[in-house]
């Protein structure tokens, strides 16, 4: 009976112990998910206080009594963010399929098939990650240029078809998938292409829908490469149009406006990101794990 009692003890000391833990970590974490969580809610919050509201404000206040949509309106009319984002939409559609087809077919290549000089090759192509990406933007803007593509899609589309990132992340998975699938399939009289698309291209789909998450946030969020490319109005993305807002001085003497505009901007990653984030932690984690 005594050993029983101190038994009980030591496990009723353990869940005391689990359920202080338990609540310390979810503290930590509640305050974490505040802390990025903060500059969203500050986002909304600003985009439906109006203009008078806001800058009578010498104290900003973390709520609002007489929420307005007048600054969604107003952030639509004042540019043409409506064609902004279906140029955005446009451009990250055709350079997120271009890429994917790219990226797929060269990191078949080096994960299965034998030629001559692949490592080097290989090693090679992954040294260009050490180059600075200005270095990359002056040469990118140079070769545009000198093509008379400046203010056209395929001028913004090109530079952005390819990445070496994604090529060796895609490689890492490729090459997880065991030869024997790939030389079955060869004696059956498979094509390489007809394996990669039946059997490589299903099983690595996690990550590819990752990439092709990324990809999309990426070109979304584009900025550097548009502005140097595009003064044509009708090629503006919606970086473009953030800084035209700020140039043309609206967005110094009406912050709410280019809030909504900026929350307009973000909805679409983050209703995708809800959508896909299960694939997007199981490619993480597929890419991480060796098999």
């Amino acid at each position: 009976m005594g050993n029983q009692s101190d038994y009980e003890k030591i496990e009723k000391a353990a869940k005391i112990r689990r359920t202080a833990g338990n609540i310390v970590l979810y503290f930590l974490l509640t305050i974490w998910a505040l802390i990025v969580l903060f500059p969203f809610y500050w986002m909304v919050l600003t985009s439906v206080k109006s203009y008078g509201s806001y800058n009578a404000e010498h104290i900003p206040t973390f709520f609002t009594l007489s929420p307005t949509l007048q600054n969604y309106v107003d952030a639509f009319t004042t540019v043409s963010l409506g064609r902004y984002l279906a140029n955005t939409l446009i451009f990250t559609v055709i350079t997120t399929a271009i890429m994917l087809v790219v990226i797929t077919l060269a990191a078949f290549a080096f994960a299965r098939l034998d030629f001559k000089g692949k490592d080097i090759a290989f090693t090679l192509f992954l040294s260009l990650m050490m180059i600075p990406n200005e270095l990359v933007v002056i040469t990118n803007f140079a070769t545009i240029t000198n093509l008379g593509l400046r203010n056209t899609f395929t001028g913004l589309i090109l530079p952005s078809v390819t990445s070496v990132f994604y090529i060796y992340l895609l490689r890492e998975n490729f090459a997880q998938i065991p030869d024997e699938l790939y030389y079955a399939a060869k004696v059956d009289g498979t094509s390489d292409l007809r394996y990669l698309r039946r059997v490589m291209i299903p099983i690595c789909k996690p990550t590819l829908i990752t990439i092709v998450i990324l990809k999309v946030i990426e070109c979304w969020n584009s900025y550097v490469w548009p502005r140097l490319i595009t003064d044509d109005p009708d090629y503006f993305l919606v970086s473009n149009g953030i800084q035209e807002i700020r140039e043309n001085g609206f967005g110094r003497e009406n912050i709410p406006a280019m809030m909504a505009a900026v929350v307009v901007i973000s909805l679409p990653l983050i209703i995708l990101f809800l959508i896909f984030r299960k694939k997007i932690m199981a490619g993480v984690a597929r890419g991480g794990t060796k098999g």
